[in-house]
């Protein structure tokens, strides 16, 4: 498997960069999926995935991720 072109010539903190907004768009996912389950209608039919704990663990991580790369990318 060959990689895009667009990473071909990515600095590692362009491609951390990427892992980290991917990992909010997953903790999005992850608070849009805790909102639904919040506003369902029938309550015994919730279901058992702890959507505002991986909300956490996405969120922190991306916004880490983030964190550490922008600088390396402004610098360069």
């Amino acid at each position: 498997m060959t990689e895009p072109d667009f990473l071909l010539f990515a600095s590692d903190a362009e491609i951390l960069a990427l892992w980290g907004v991917a990992l909010l768009v997953v903790a999005g996912t992850c608070s849009l999926m805790e909102r639904r389950r919040l506003k369902r209608t029938q309550i015994n039919q919730v279901g058992w995935v702890p959507w505002t704990g991986l909300f956490v663990m996405f969120a922190v991580l991306g916004g880490g991720m983030l964190a550490v790369s922008v600088p390396a990318i402004m610098q360069g």
